[in-house]
């Protein structure tokens, strides 16, 4: 690992680096990080971050742990490129070329062809002591936040959740991260990657949290590495895909026949309900960037909870616009937890943070994505009445969408029949959905 560190850092020898003992490496979901300090550099300290194979499903799918390395790092390249002023860390893992250079070399590309390099280029090896086969892993080298750079939002969360000035201070961030990423409209649903030429391709499927969840449990989710969507439609019908999948290949899902059958009914009504609930405006796009995975413990904050840093791109990829809402732990629930009184109350103090920086930004730029699409609170406020911002919350979660179905959906159409529901919906499920409930 030193050398690696070294090799990246441009460092004279590895033994410039000191590798923190195991009892304080930082375990996540997904994740090993190891602190790892440049003596040479007045004790700067680094992160070297690997995925945890048996987090992420290399096992049923290999290449998995590479594929999420190169997704984070083409979203860290993509936030960089775009969105300079939103607060996300560094990484380090792919070293710097010459800057005058490699600032001429972007321009030139972009008049040329459109493609625009990043800001990180491949490594080439001109270290002597680099050999190049010193690590057979994926990993992710990034710098380490300081303490006087902020705390954890999680360290702070459960006493001052309810303290009006503190939640203003971080939905007033929150709006203004927003705000400031959907400037930037997106051609099609997928995630970026790095390629050899160092060009941001948006060219990988969309890697999001629920994807890897699946392939965990050794269920297959038949999206290609290299599918991306030009519509929603074309991407919905593939996430259902998955859901499908779930049902099909973990049986332990269910409990009895009567069960089987209400999950079949919830996924042939989602379905059916797609079409009038998601507006076919936004069919065709515009997509935009989010990171579905900046919870508590990825937010550091100073005293007063204004953002000072942000980490965990893992799961950032571009997505259908209307998928956008206030982050759903702001109730301090899970997705089948939420209480639509409670969390609508939550939900009109976000949207009233980000009305306000609309009318900040307006007066120097407009926040229009175009010409013809309205602003992102009235997206977002259309989401809500329609209803789509639950079926979005209920698409990106597999374990979630039968309760959300149940509660907060199926009462917008029909809030009566529940038997009759689970005794006919399964049969238009598919012909064969009697032989595919009982395998």
């Amino acid at each position: 690992m030193k050398t690696v560190v070294a090799h990246h850092l441009g460092l004279k020898s590895p033994n410039e680096c000191h590798v923190a003992d195991i009892s304080s490496w930082l375990h996540g979901s997904f994740n090993v990080c190891v602190p790892i300090t440049v003596e040479s550099w007045k004790g700067k300290r680094f992160l070297l971050r690997f995925p945890l194979p048996y987090r992420v499903g290399e096992s049923f799918r290999p290449g998995n742990c590479d594929e999420k390395v190169q997704c984070e790092a083409g979203a860290y390249a993509w936030i960089q490129n775009n969105c300079p002023d939103v607060p996300f860390t560094r990484i380090e893992s792919l070293s710097f070329i010459p800057r005058c250079f490699h600032l001429l070399r972007q321009n030139v590309l972009s008049w040329l062809n459109g493609f625009v390099p990043s800001h990180y280029a491949h490594h080439k090896n001109r270290c002597p002591f680099f050999t190049g086969s010193t690590m057979k892993v994926g990993y992710l080298l990034t710098e380490f936040i300081e303490e006087r750079r902020g705390s954890m939002l999680s360290n702070t969360w459960k006493e001052g959740q309810h303290d009006p000035k503190l939640r203003k201070a971080l939905f007033h961030d929150f709006a203004r991260i927003f705000l400031n990423i959907i400037r930037i409209p997106l051609p099609r649903v997928g995630s970026f990657v790095i390629d050899l030429n160092e060009s941001l391709r948006l060219t990988n499927r969309p890697l999001s949290i629920e994807i890897q969840q699946l392939e965990i449990e050794n269920i297959p989710t038949e999206i290609s590495r290299d599918y991306t969507y030009s519509t929603s439609d074309s991407y919905v019908i593939d996430v259902f895909g998955f859901h499908d999948n779930r049902f099909r290949y973990q049986p332990n899902t269910m409990n009895k026949l009567g069960d089987s059958a209400y999950q079949l009914s919830v996924l042939t009504a989602m379905r059916t309900i797609f079409q009038s609930i998601i507006d076919r405006g936004f069919c065709r796009g515009p997509f935009v960037f989010v990171f579905p995975d900046l919870h508590q413990s990825n937010i550091f904050v100073i005293t007063e909870w204004h953002f000072t840093c942000l980490v965990g791109l893992e799961w950032a990829c571009t997505q259908p616009i209307e998928i956008l809402g206030p982050p759903s732990w702001l109730s301090d629930k899970g997705v089948d937890q939420l209480i639509p009184a409670e969390y609508d109350t939550i939900r009109q103090e976000f949207m009233e943070a980000l009305k306000i920086e609309e009318q900040n930004i307006e007066s120097v730029a407009p926040v229009d994505l175009g010409t013809s699409h309205p602003r992102l609170s009235h997206i977002m406020e259309r989401s809500w009445e329609k209803g789509a911002s639950w079926y979005s919350l209920a698409l990106s979660s597999p374990s979630g969408l039968l309760t959300i179905f149940t509660i907060h959906i199926k009462p917008l159409f029909c809030k009566e029949f529940d038997e009759e529901f689970a005794m006919v919906m399964p049969f238009f499920f598919k012909r064969t959905s009697q032989a595919f409930s009982e395998n």
